[in-house]
């Protein structure tokens, strides 16, 4: 059902009809609806949605995503031989000109949530398949309990090599340091400020990449 409903909202945007309006695909890795990293997956959105892009958001704790096993099926048969719902968001990823990826830190990770998500990944890891992501460019947002930055160094470093093997980018990111509690990234402003921005310089540089 869940996904019944994103695709019905994809399609009455115009998602799959193959128009010049830039999609971007929001990825909330966080199990908490309206807390610190979907306030700043959001406020990201915003940015992109003030240059003219159609934003959409899924929430990794609504979908069944199993693990990937590394059975390299999809090498094979380019199709991944798990069926759950992450054959669906396949489509939205191919479909999408860019990403917005939303995780707090975990024990200096990603959530697990996110985790099995990127792991999955490894479908655009044969040549059939990389095409259809080769290029495109994500940013991040990584809000987290500890004053330091160094504390998401490992998630940011997770991305970045993840993607770059997988010939992505990610074009920027915002972490957020000092947001235990929920809702407390509301009282960053700045931080908030810097996320609208990131939102307007991915569909900037995504129109520079296509050449817009």
């Amino acid at each position: 059902m869940i996904l019944e409903f994103i695709f019905y909202d994809f399609e009455k945007a115009g998602w799959f009809e193959g128009g010049q309006i830039m999609k971007i695909l929001a990825v909330v890795g966080s199990p908490r609806r309206n807390g610190n990293t979907h306030i700043v997956v959001r406020k990201i959105a915003e940015g992109a949605k003030a240059k003219g892009a159609a934003v959409k958001e899924i929430f990794l704790g609504d979908l069944t995503i199993a693990e990937c096993d590394g059975c390299q099926c999809c090498w094979e048969a380019e199709r991944c031989s798990k069926d759950d719902d992450m054959q669906q968001v396949y489509e939205q990823i191919i479909g999408s000109d860019g990403f917005i990826f939303g995780t707090p830190v975990y024990w200096y990770g990603p959530t697990a949530l996110m985790k099995a998500f990127v792991d999955r990944f490894v479908y655009f890891n044969c040549e059939k398949n990389r095409k259809k992501i080769r290029g495109k460019k994500a940013v991040l947002a990584v809000p987290f309990e500890e004053e330091d930055e160094q504390t998401a160094r490992l998630v940011e470093e997770f991305f970045d090599k993840s993607l770059n093997y997988l010939e992505m980018a990610v074009s920027g990111k915002v972490l957020v340091p000092g947001v235990g509690k929920k809702g407390d990234v509301l009282k960053k402003k700045d931080k908030l400020d810097e996320a609208f921005g990131l939102g307007s310089a991915l569909v900037t540089q995504i129109e520079l990449g296509h050449g817009r």
